[in-house]
Parts: structure tokens; sequence; C-alpha cells
């Protein structure tokens, strides 16, 4: 499992650091180039409920294997990319693979670990999916010193092939017969593709007028699309677990501090670049992020089995927003270690707010369900991510992309994610009203399997 996850997550990140090589071979602009990000988060956020509802019916391990077996075909063509849109096309495949693997991947976690160490299984996957996304850069700085910017996807090859045959070991829990919900799956592709993509298009310069209209287009179908949803016994967007406002708070949180790992994570190479280091040196520079998660990520998933998810979300973010601050304002010439060190603080900070975030996500809905609350969490988790993409886009097309206004942001956000974790803490909000209870029964529940 762990490999799948670090496969997709890493092959989806690692053009962060190729971006300005990309830029210039292709003869395109900055802002245009973050395409190549965010097509593939796009296609990630349309896909992952859907397929999570997918999996329910056909069985979790059937759409994890089809999943891994897409993405490696994709994986293959990228190699073959001479030209931006067919690039874009390939990532989009790519995405389709993943969001394969990612939609189910929490819900397989769930069926391997009992109930009383759930967030011990939940932190070691926390530590594969946030290392992946901050050391793909720097896998992709000591590609890019050796050969052309091609190989940065193609290199993934023969470990892509190595995923799909240990995806024969994991345990095939059995599918629900269910109805699958064609329509809704649509509507929600439909209203996540449409408003980020409008978003996308008001960024890349394009008419603010058709922009808007797309946006708004997107909304529409989201009100219509979460309407018809509460009428549904299984619905894509599981509108029964966020009933509950500690769910609520968490996705919201969530994504919040997605959206600030992402933006610093994609602006810190544009802004390294400009300050004169090489693609391997930002790569390195980066590293210490998923080196300090690799520690602090699997305590902190640990703790959560015995800590409320509130106080250790909170003190993580306390230490995301120091660290941001501080990478804001390194100093005008900085020095490797004056980058590595506010990297792994705020490394530390992050992996300290996510593996509980999750498992209390993941944790908290029935055992039938587990599939939807695993789509949401990689939900929150891309949209965030495909959110800080596009303001990072924006900040770099008004100019500002390359100087401390990332990181400063990256702070503020931060700032809200630790506010929702805190309001976790109140009773009114830990404990369900009984109505609520009986339809989402928290996994304390639940007797350890």
């Amino acid at each position: 499992m762990s490999f799948g996850s670090a496969l997709v997550i890493i092959d989806g990140g690692v053009a962060n650091v190729a971006l300005p090589t990309i830029a210039r071979d292709l003869g395109i602009g900055q802002s245009a180039v973050v395409s190549v990000v965010t097509v593939y988060q796009v296609m990630l956020v349309m896909l992952l409920l859907p397929f999570a509802g997918l999996g329910e019916r056909i069985g979790l391990k059937t759409a994890y294997q089809a999943g891994q077996a897409i993405f490696t075909i994709a994986t293959i063509l990228c190699f073959f990319a001479k030209s931006l849109p067919f690039l874009l096309i390939v990532r989009a495949a790519q995405a389709l693979g993943a969001a394969g693997v990612l939609s189910v991947s929490s819900a397989l976690i769930r069926q391997i670990y009992p109930s009383n160490q759930l967030g011990r299984g939940l932190g070691v996957n926390a530590v594969v999916v946030t290392s992946s996304a901050a050391i793909a850069p720097t896998i992709g700085g000591l590609i890019l010193s050796i050969a052309p910017w091609p190989w940065v996807f193609a290199s993934a090859v023969p470990f892509a092939l190595a995923s799909l045959a240990l995806g024969r070991a994991i345990p095939n829990p059995r599918a629900r017969h269910a109805t699958f919900d064609v329509f809704g799956a649509v509507l929600c592709a439909s209203m996540f593709g449409l408003v980020i993509g409008g978003l996308e298009s008001m960024v890349h310069g394009d008419s603010p007028v058709v922009s808007a209209a797309i946006v708004a287009v997107g909304v529409i179908i989201g009100v219509y699309f979460v309407r018809r949803e509460r009428g549904e016994p299984n619905p894509i967007l599981p509108i029964d677990l966020l009933v509950r406002p500690v769910l609520a708070l968490s996705a919201l949180g969530g994504f919040v501090a997605f959206t600030a790992s992402m933006t610093l994570l994609i602006s810190t190479p544009f802004r390294l670049h400009a300050l004169g280091f090489s693609a391997a040196a930002i790569g390195a520079t980066i590293a210490p992020w998923p080196l300090t998660n690799m520690f602090v990520a699997p305590v902190a998933g640990l703790l959560s089995d015995r800590v409320p998810a509130g106080l250790l979300g909170g003190i993580g973010m306390i230490v995301s927003v120091v660290a941001l601050l501080l990478i804001g304002f390194m100093p005008a010439h900085p020095t490797y270690f004056d980058v590595a060190w506010r990297m792994a603080l705020c490394g530390s900070g992050f992996g300290t707010y996510l593996p509980p975030n999750a498992r209390l996500l993941v944790g908290s809905a029935p055992r039938e369900r587990a599939a939807a609350a695993g789509g949401l969490v990689s939900t929150v988790r891309l949209a965030g991510q495909t959110t800080g993409a596009t303001l990072v886009a924006a900040l770099l097309a008004l100019g500002i992309g390359q100087g401390s206004t990332p990181a400063l942001v990256a702070a503020g956000l931060a700032l809200v994610a630790g506010l929702c974790s805190i309001a976790r803490l109140r009773p009114s909000i830990r404990n369900p009203r009984p109505e609520e209870a009986e339809n989402v029964q928290p996994e304390a529940q639940h007797r350890p399997d």
C-alpha cells in the first residue's frame, strides 16, 4: 500500500522543480507551465469521490489495481511528451489511474489495522503521502541534474511495474452490492472541474467574463448536486458524514492546511531559482521537510489514538505558522542552512497536524462508509493542493510569486487551519447530538477487530 501511494504521489508532484526547465524548453510562460501540475490535481479532485463510490461497488482491490495499471501506461507515455498539449493529456491519464489508487487507499488501510490502532496506520500513511509530496521536487532535481526533463516522469516506470505486482498482496474485502450513482458521479466531477477550471482560466489571462461564467456554472451544478445528495442512501459526496460539526471542521482545516503547504512547496523552487540556486540545490533545500515528516508523523498518528486531534492539530499549526513566517522573512541571500532548518520546522508542524486529522475523518465513519470517508480525505488533500497551485500561478502572474508573499499567505492559511483544529476541542462539537450520532458513530465506540 505504501509503495503504491508513494509512487502516484511522487510522480504527480515530481514536475514541480522541473517547471522552469519545461517552460524554457517548450517556450511557454511561467504561469502557463503550472498547468502541468494543476491538470493532474484537477483530474484527481474531479474523480476521487466518484471512484470511491465505484470502489465500494466493484471491490476496493479491483479499483486499486486497475488504477495502477492505467497509471503505469500513462507514465510510459510521459516520456514521449514534446509539447505542452500532449504532456497535459498524458498527465490527465496519469491522474485517472492515480484516482483509482488514492480513492480507496484509506479504506484498505482500515481493513488492515484494528480499530484501536487505526491512528498508527494512518500515521504511517501520512508519512508516505506527505513525505512523497515533499520529496518529489528533490527527486526531480536529482534527475534534472543528469538527464532531460522527460526522464523526470519516465524514471518511475520500473517502480510502477513493481507496484502493480506488489498490489496482488493487498486484502480483497467483499464488494457492496449497492447501485453506483452514475449521474451523481458526473455532477461531482463537473462541479469540481468547472469551478477549478474556471479559476485556472482566469489565472492564465483568459477572458474574465468567460472564466467567471464557467465558475458560476460549476457553483450552480454544485448547489443542485448537494441538494440531490441529501436524499441518496449512498451519496457520492459524503454529506451523511459532514453533518457532524467535528468532521466538517476537520475537512475544512485539512483543506486549508494542504493549500498552505502546496503554496509553499510550489513557490519555493521559483524563489530559489531567482536567487541563483541550481535544480539539484533546490531539491536538497526542500528535502528536510519530508525527512522531518518521517519521524514526526508516525508519532502524531500514534498519539492520535489517545490524545484529542484538536489539541495535536492546534500545536502543529502553531509551529507551522512560526516556520512559515520565518521562511517569508529569510535573509536576502540565504544559504542552504537558512532554508533547510526552516523547512524542517515547517514539516514538523504539518506532520503533527495531518495524521490526527485523517484519523478523525476515517475513524469516525461507519465501516461500510470507509471508502467514502477515505475518498473525502483524499479529496480534501487534492482540493487543497490544487487550490495552492492555482494560488501560486496567480501570484506569479501578478509578479509577486518569486518573493516572500507566498510564504506569508501560507502562514495566514495555516492560522485558519489551527483555529479549525482548536475549535474541535469544544464539548458541543466533539460530542454530537443524539440524532447525529445515530447516523455516524465514532470509531472509538467500535470494538477492536
